[in-house]
């Protein structure tokens, strides 16, 4: 396959690329990407991601991953008039499993060639060794695919693709305006020795570079109770940990914090500084802040800005809200209960919903601005056909800032005073930091080696 007729020359992938961002930024609250700074720039690139909702896992990778990536889809799905220009679009190749076959001969090798030219042409392509979705909260035993295609590219080129595991988390990742975590991983090394074992034994070699792949996989899977747990433990993590640290060193820190908090996460001293940490990013939040904002200068121009965007989100787009959800909700509704009566499997629930949601908006969208037209003329359509995407739009905004407006008189005095917000976040937050060194010294487990020498000073209170 040459470079020109790669997905990146192709418009089509990046107008559908467009679209897979506009929808799934309308269905998510929040699509959070880390370590898109491991993502190569160029050369042969292989993504390997967990599989827990069916194609919206394909599409967010497409959605949120910088370089165009092809994916390896089950061969069945391409039966569909409905997802076969999607996925041709996309640069879907198509892929027989036996679970969909039966028993008889299975032949791959053209889909293997395929996605073999793709990283000769130094492309990108993304693979779930699943193998199939599911509705676990575990990642399953991974097939040998990935591994198959990456030492049958090296015996063939003698280069070696990078390999990145990829995270995806969801909060609930049935509903609408949820969250997802993206995470790429640390490369999966593919080093002389495996090399060496695929010229003999290329079955075993195979299943070893799945294995190193399957605990590059778990080590980005997050087993913490709830979003609010993973929210406030990712804080205690950013706390905790010194500048500049590697993106494994990261991912092992997170993993260690998750597992220990189940064991020490009724004693006082760790309920205290949860509720501490929690406050402090609620305020973080309404200001509309991350934690690395408090290390840069906050300029007179983003203290305007700020102060007008809360102002726009009380007289502007609050009043265009309670409009929307008069016209949005009775569709968002029939969404959510008809979803779960259409849907084949527990792991689809996601994606029937977004694709219910794509079909039927525009089309009531279209029905309401006919409806305006039959009743008052070219005048009224016009006002609805801006006014059903707008309000949907503010819907969306005031959803998204709801914390903000059920503090509306704590955030506004918090953007009045902004700059003495800062400061006190600014020592709360080294406050935090020396409580989180000092109760990880106490409750870190027997044996434990510590990833970072760190001092344990005396808290400083704001």
């Amino acid at each position: 396959m040459s470079a020109r007729s790669a997905p990146d020359r192709a418009p089509l992938y990046q107008l559908l690329r467009r679209l897979l961002r506009l929808v799934l930024g309308i269905f998510f609250r929040q699509i959070e990407v880390v370590g898109e700074e491991h993502v190569p720039a160029e050369g042969p690139l292989i993504l390997a991601g967990n599989h827990p909702n069916s194609l919206i896992d394909p599409g967010l990778l497409v959605a949120v991953t910088e370089r165009p990536v092809r994916f390896a889809a089950k061969d069945v799905l391409f039966r569909s008039a409905l997802l076969r220009p999607v996925l041709t679009a996309a640069g879907a190749v198509p892929l027989a499993r036996r679970s969909d076959h039966g028993e008889g001969p299975l032949d791959n090798n053209a889909a293997f060639d395929t996605l073999t030219a793709a990283l000769d042409a130094g492309g990108a392509m993304g693979i779930f060794p699943e193998g199939c979705s599911h509705d676990d909260a575990h990642l399953h035993q991974l097939k040998t695919g990935a591994a198959r295609i990456a030492l049958a590219f090296v015996a063939q080129t003698g280069r070696r693709p990078t390999i990145l595991p990829v995270g995806l988390n969801y909060v609930h990742r049935k509903r609408f305006r949820s969250r997802v975590l993206v995470q790429y991983g640390a490369p999966v090394p593919v080093d002389d020795a495996l090399v060496e074992q695929a010229k003999t034994d290329s079955r075993a070699a195979a299943r070893e570079l799945t294995d190193r792949l399957e605990h590059g996989l778990r080590a980005l899977t997050i087993n913490a109770p709830d979003w609010q747990t993973v929210r406030v433990l990712d804080a205690v993590r950013r706390l905790y940990q010194p500048p500049h640290i590697s993106l494994e060193a990261r991912i092992e820190l997170g993993r260690r914090f998750t597992s220990v908090y189940e064991t020490v996460k009724d004693a006082p001293e760790i309920l205290d500084l949860y509720k501490r940490i929690e406050d402090w990013l609620d305020r973080l939040d309404a200001l509309g802040l991350r934690d690395r904002d408090l290390a840069r200068r906050i300029s007179v121009l983003e203290l305007g800005a700020r102060a007008v965007g809360h102002a726009a989100l009380l007289f502007f787009w609050l009043p265009l809200a309670l409009a929307g959800g008069i016209l949005h909700a009775p569709i968002g509704l029939a969404i959510r209960f008809a979803g779960p009566l259409i849907t084949p499997r527990k792991d689809v629930l996601a994606t029937t919903k977004l694709m219910l949601g794509f079909v039927t908006m525009p089309l009531v969208a279209a029905g309401f601005v006919g409806v305006a037209w039959w009743w008052g003329g070219l005048g009224w359509a016009l006002c609805a056909a801006v006014m059903m995407p707008v309000s949907g739009l503010a819907t969306l905004r005031v959803l998204e800032r709801g914390a903000a407006l059920r503090r509306l008189l704590d955030t506004t005095w918090r953007v009045a005073g902004f700059r003495k917000e800062i400061t006190a976040l600014r020592e709360e937050r080294r406050s935090l930091e020396a409580a989180v060194l000092r109760i990880v010294e106490r409750f870190k487990p027997a044996g434990m080696v510590s990833l970072f020498p760190r001092d344990a000073s005396p808290e400083p209170r704001p």
